[in-house]
């Protein structure tokens, strides 16, 4: 009997112990954290910053260095769904660039009151904005070089759920959610219509739904 107690109490003992390291381990008041999503590294650098603003409440904000649009290229030309496609050719998509700006609230569900540390499962709506910027494009129609160009602007709103992980400093912020997203491309190419260059100055909107998932990795202070 007596070495059971003893044992029970070694085990107390040790388990208060590793508490105790983790949370000393543990900073309790990161305020603002920088993170980057590597998972949108094929298309474009990813930036936010993070600033809580309560115990459960932050805000986030984000810009967006786009160095191609090849990921809308596989949507809008390679997977064909029936709808209209943009007079954007795949060089354009391949040497776009651009830059985005994204905004979001964040509400933290089931913390510990008063600890301004953000981590554990969160709620977020995000609002963002990208503005997209095709290469010009030559048009040789009768010996004569005619030039085209193009836009794309994006307007979205995500709804995403994510749980960010702490280990001291270093952070961790898996999420994922659905989306609405409006696209407007903006376009001038020329046409040969019975031997005469006719420009064709044209617009097409978009709108469609969107599935996020993604990680994203920082660092908190």
């Amino acid at each position: 009997m007596k070495r059971v107690l003893l044992i029970l109490m070694l085990a107390s003992c040790t388990s208060l112990t590793l508490r105790a390291q983790d949370k000393a381990r543990q900073p309790k008041d990161l305020r603002t954290f920088i993170k980057i999503n590597p998972t949108s590294f094929i298309s474009s650098l990813d930036l936010t910053v993070e600033q809580m603003l309560s115990d459960k409440l932050s805000i986030e904000l984000g810009v967006m260095g786009i160095y191609t649009d090849y990921p809308d290229y596989l949507l809008a030309k390679r997977i064909d769904l029936g709808q209209k496609k943009p007079r954007i050719s795949t060089t354009q998509f391949v040497e776009a660039q651009g830059l985005g700006f994204r905004a979001g609230m964040r509400w933290y569900l089931g913390r510990e009151s008063g600890v301004l540390h953000a981590q554990g499962t969160y709620f977020q709506p995000m609002l963002f904005y990208k503005k997209i910027f095709y290469p010009k494009e030559n048009f040789i129609i009768n010996d004569v070089t005619y030039t085209g160009d193009g836009t794309k602007n994006v307007y979205g709103v995500q709804m995403l759920m994510g749980r960010q992980f702490s280990r001291g400093h270093f952070v961790m912020d898996p999420y994922l959610g659905i989306g609405l997203r409006t696209k407007v491309y903006d376009y001038l190419v020329y046409d040969e219509k019975n031997g005469v260059a006719t420009p064709d100055n044209g617009r097409l909107v978009q709108v469609l739904p969107s599935l996020h998932l993604g990680i994203k990795i920082g660092l908190g202070f």
